[in-house]
């Protein structure tokens, strides 16, 4: 289902946030809202909010991989 990324799908919003601020424009591309609820995992946000999450952790791994 997922590969080996920067950014797991078990990582919570806000640690993704912080060790890669520009996630933020991700997270509210998906309208995920990243400062509300952001100490639940990617995984989890995503079902929440009725974002794809397997879209969003590819999205969020690209964006890292560029900062990189």
């Amino acid at each position: 289902m997922y590969t080996q990324s920067l950014i797991p799908p078990t990582m919570t919003v806000s640690r993704t946030i912080r060790l890669f601020p520009a996630t933020v424009s991700v997270f509210h591309a998906f309208g995920i809202d990243a400062a509300v609820g952001g100490e639940v995992t990617i995984e989890s946000a995503a079902r929440r909010d009725g974002a794809d999450p397997i879209a969003l952790v590819g999205a969020l791994n690209r964006l890292a991989e560029e900062a990189r």
